[in-house]
């Protein structure tokens, strides 16, 4: 490891990170400004505020333009349109179980068979003696994945933000005249109306703090637009200023990636809104079915798990040290989300044909892990496999193995990055697609009648992104009998959106898990491997593969970034500034993204920014959804919009639109890097920087480089520190007692 020379001590920059830059509100008093920063920041310390920041960016630009008479479908929108369909789907099988059953029409195969004959003989229909005459029938096969459609429908490319649910100009007329009147600002009117639909403006005046489901308004406005509107009658124990606060709670915990929220710590956070009774609040919420409320330990069926009643009940029943039951509360979103992504994983895994003989192209594979992937795959419809960056030629060499066997095998990547490297460990191109592209039915193998993708093996590379919705999304769209594999780091942060779906699945054992025995390889590998047990060790670098280059404050670290990319990592390494990447620790702050990107443009790409802040030859980050981020660069702009080239596929991102979802991207966050990586990687970590530290985010933004890693370190002890003492921030879910309650694949 090379270092440096360096002065004097690091003197920590004063400043903290900005707020969140897309919090889309800037009132005047009342209410005040929004202030996203501080203790609403994101998940694992990683970012200030990233996954709210990216959520409030997609949300706010709903209040766009209303879009021309049939547009062609984005990508982003084929994603809502397909979730939407998940849930009618879940709903109406849902309301069949409930509903009751006609005699036989539930059953299938040979049972269907029987009843069948019996009844044609009872009819008269068919002679007694056909029927005992007759050959037995054949087994019935199992439900398969459907073959491939010849020509499948694809909606057309994403050719930018999606679209606005359309607002009428009368609506948002009259949303905009409630807000004046209640002293907000009339730029929140089209979000108003796309979020509580036409008749916005009565719901207002009704309820003045559903403001606070609109992206980026906090309590204190909403109390302050109801304290405009209602006058005396509003006050702090306002049933409704209540249910609103409870929802408005479990949806900034969904931003820090929890699908649900102990009461307890959502009783405290209402005793600081000044809410005299947060017990009766809570029950409020509830019964106003603002939120559902589960218990751990018991399960859907209100039956206590079997260790909670055992051998130490007293007489009544009672046990004997009763311990309190915990109480959590979710949004019915993700609830239903959960429960719909178990059912279906429990599905998986007990359709699946577990007598398939695997053996020979296990025994081929390239490395024995990729063996053992190979051979668990065979025999399981879920796999689970974990490993490093190395480790991701053994789900290509699944997949290879597939297509030898006569399957049809697919990955999906979380970047298009990922799709490029998995493409070219397999050989095939089309057997990679990002998941994205692959749920919006941009790309892949298509759908049958019934949604089911038309394939027998699936493998989700980058799983710990996963979020709850997308997973259930997904495993909804596979048919019965596909194999499913999740494939990843455990080691990097977690999905922007909520839920912790890869950790869930491998802390609840619901499947096999091959942990990969494959090393990352150089000092960069070594490094990263130590980091993921806790140790920020010193690796030899005959080759200047890890440079760490010490500064005294933000201002330095700034210059030093400059200097490395645009000369020293070009001249001593010969990776040029076009594949280096900047990692830091959040948008805001003196040596934030922001400000990196700033100074890197002034010296890589000078422009007076004369299309919105940005410049022809711009590097940029497209970011379509929340957690998702398409690295591109900018082409040109007219009218129609920004013109990016994001890795060969042109993008036209309305005007807009063009605040809320492009940024430069000489400098990224950890979260936006993540599923990606570059020849050579920049992480800088100023002082201001120390509180944002943590392992996963030191693992994620060190393993991004392949050939180079230079640090710019500014936080002395606070990272070796992070690396020891700062795991990753637990999320609470409910997942993972979801899948242990379902049976077993031998369970009759």
């Amino acid at each position: 490891m090379t270092a440096h020379p360096r002065g004097e001590t690091p003197d920590p920059a004063a400043e903290d990170h900005e707020a969140g830059e897309d919090a889309g509100v800037q009132a005047a008093d009342p209410p005040a400004t929004p202030d996203e920063g501080g203790a609403e920041g994101a998940d694992d310390g990683g970012e200030s505020n990233e996954g709210a920041e990216s959520a409030e960016s997609a949300e706010s630009s709903q209040g766009a333009e209303e879009a021309p008479a049939a547009p062609a479908l984005s990508e982003a929108e084929a994603e809502l349109a397909a979730q939407r369909e998940l849930r009618l789907r879940i709903e109406q099988r849902k309301a069949e179980k409930a509903g009751p059953i006609a005699a036989g029409t539930k059953l299938s195969g040979p049972a269907a068979d029987l009843l069948a004959a019996v009844r044609a003989v009872e009819s008269g229909e068919t002679p007694g003696t056909d029927f005992f005459d007759s050959p037995a029938s054949a087994p019935a096969p199992r439900r398969t994945a459907p073959a491939a459609p010849a020509a499948p429908a694809r909606p057309s490319p994403a050719v930018g933000q999606p679209a606005a649910r359309a607002a009428s100009p009368e609506a948002a007329a009259s949303v905009a005249a409630v807000l004046a009147e209640g002293g907000a600002p009339e730029n929140l009117a089209r979000p108003a109306t796309a979020t509580l639909g036409e008749g916005a403006a009565g719901v207002l005046r009704e309820d003045p703090w559903q403001l606070l489901s609109l992206p980026g308004v906090r309590p204190e406005q909403a109390d302050g637009f109801a304290r405009a509107l209602l006058g005396a009658e509003c006050g702090p124990d306002d049933e409704r200023r209540a249910a609103a606060l409870v929802g408005w709670l479990l949806e900034r915990a969904a931003l820090r990636g929890h699908t649900a929220l102990d009461a307890d710590e959502a009783r405290k956070a209402l005793e600081g809104f000044a809410v005299t009774d947060p017990e009766e609040a809570v029950q409020h919420a509830v019964a106003e079915g603002v939120v559902l409320v589960f218990q751990d330990g018991v399960d859907a069926t209100g039956a206590q798990e079997p260790d909670e009643a055992g051998e130490d009940a007293g007489e009544d029943g009672t046990p004997a040290d009763e311990q309190p039951v915990r109480v959590l509360l979710g949004l019915d979103r993700y609830a239903l989300a959960e429960e719909s992504l178990a059912d279906g994983l429990g599905r998986l895994v007990n359709s699946c044909d577990k007598g398939a003989d695997w053996s020979e192209a296990a025994a081929a594979a390239p490395s024995p892990s990729a063996g053992e992937l190979i051979r668990a795959a065979a025999t399981a419809g879920l796999v689970a496999h974990s490993g490093g960056e190395s480790a991701r030629a053994e789900p290509a060499a699944l997949i290879a193995a597939a297509h030898g066997l006569g399957l049809r095998a697919l990955g999906a990547t979380h970047s298009t990055d990922g799709r490029r490297r998995l493409a070219e460990a397999v050989g095939d191109a089309r057997s990679a697609v990002t998941l994205s592209a692959l749920l919006s039915g941009e790309d892949g193998p298509g759908r049958d009648a019934d949604g089911a993708f038309a394939l027998d093996l699936l493998v989700v590379l980058d799983a710990p992104q996963l979020d709850v919705e997308t997973a259930a999304m997904l495993v909804e769209s596979l048919a019965d009998g596909t194999r499913l594999v999740l494939s990843g780091d455990p080691g990097v942060l977690g999905s922007a959106g909520a839920g912790r779906v890869f950790a869930d699945v491998i802390a609840a054992r619901a499947c096999p898990h091959v942990v990969s025995r494959t090393p990352d390889p150089g000092p960069i590998g070594e490094l990263v491997s130590g980091i993921g047990v806790g140790e920020l060790a010193q690796v030899e670098a005959p080759g200047k593969e890890v440079v760490i280059v010490p500064v005294r404050d933000a201002g330095e670290a700034v210059h030093r970034t400059v200097q490395l990319v645009a000369d020293s990592v070009p001249r001593a390494i010969g990776v040029p500034s076009s594949d280096t990447q900047v990692i830091t620790v959040g948008h805001g702050g003196s040596a934030g993204t922001t400000a990196l990107n700033a100074a890197l443009k002034q010296r890589l790409n000078p422009g007076p920014g004369r299309f919105g802040g940005f410049d022809p030859g711009d590097r940029v980050v497209h970011i379509p959804a929340p957690g998702r981020s398409v690295p591109g660069s900018v082409v040109s702009a007219d009218a129609e919009g920004l013109h990016l080239d994001c890795s060969g596929t042109p993008v036209v991102v309305a005007p807009d639109q063009v605040e809320a979802s492009v940024r430069h991207s000489w400098a990224l966050s950890a979260h936006q890097a993540a599923g990606m990586r570059w020849p050579a990687v920049v992480v800088v970590l100023p002082g201001d920087a120390a509180q944002g530290l943590s392992r996963p985010w030191v693992y994620t933004a060190f393993s991004r480089g392949e050939r180079h890693l230079s640090v710019v370190h500014g936080v002395d002890q606070a990272l070796p520190r992070a690396v020891a003492e700062v795991p990753a921030q637990e999320r609470t879910t409910r997942l993972r007692p979801l899948l242990e309650a379902l049976p077993g694949p031998d369970a009759s």
